[in-house]
């Protein structure tokens, strides 16, 4: 995976385009174990001054990893389970079974992609109605075989499309809600990049959650909370402040 820099992770660029030149030349230097320490100390400085437009980023950010690779760092067997039984599979959620360590699990998980065709065919990992229900059926399945429910979040929604509203995605989104509150068998909902509104909600209903560092869960994504108090879809990116609190 080519790797991606973030405007602000421009001066690490810098120091990992010298350390590859060094490398290549002599990798044993004392200049090289320099310029790695020079690195983790700019590394640091970076990310403990983030401001919450940067942490979005960081949460979108390419190269993090998505459902699919946490998986395949989990699981060696892992088997995926498709479909609604109703409509279609929706791609832009993974569900099955497989083992971490010795305990049996399902994991269900949003996926997105790492280039436009990939995004295409996970639709940006933005559910529909179908996905919101394969999600329910295999955690249906999960209770029926007593095996706890990992999920994985990272969606900028649920998909807003005209289609998706037709075929009833707040009420696949809302029965999950209300099936999930019930389902006797613990889930895990672990938050992995971004969680925007019920898109997220769909599947984070749970008994225990859990977000990874510079990763969000909100009502609403801060370019749609930055378009309905101001009017502008760019404020967001402006030094909005919808994810600052007091605390």
């Amino acid at each position: 995976m080519k790797k991606h820099y973030l405007d602000f992770e421009k001066p690490l660029k810098d120091f990992d385009d010298e350390i590859q030149n060094l490398v290549s030349i002599d990798s044993e230097s004392e200049k090289l174990d320099q310029l790695k320490n020079m690195r983790i100390e700019k590394e640091k400085e970076i990310f403990s001054n983030l401001n919450p437009w940067q942490t979005v980023q960081l949460a979108r950010h390419p190269n993090r990893p998505y459902t699919l690779d946490y998986i395949s760092a989990w699981c060696d067997d892992f088997i995926e389970l498709h479909g609604d039984k109703a409509f279609s599979d929706d791609k832009a959620v993974v569900a099955g079974i497989g083992t971490i360590d010795t305990h049996r699990v399902v994991i269900i998980g949003q996926q997105k992609g790492r280039n436009t065709k990939e995004n295409l065919y996970r639709n940006f990992g933005m559910m529909k109605p179908e996905g919101y229900r394969k999600a329910l059926r295999i955690m249906k399945m999960a209770e029926k075989f007593d095996l706890p429910v990992i999920t994985l979040i990272d969606t900028p929604g649920a998909d807003p499309g005209v289609a998706a509203e037709e075929r009833g995605q707040g009420y696949a989104i809302a029965n999950n809600l209300i099936e999930m509150a019930s389902i006797e068998t613990p889930i895990l909902s672990i938050v992995i990049g971004e969680g925007a509104s019920g898109g997220a909600l769909g599947i984070g209903l749970c008994d225990k959650m859990l977000m990874l560092e510079n990763t969000w869960f909100s009502v609403i994504s801060p370019e749609g909370c930055a378009s309905i108090l101001w009017q502008d879809f760019f404020k967001s990116t402006r030094g909005c402040k919808c994810f600052e609190t007091d605390s």
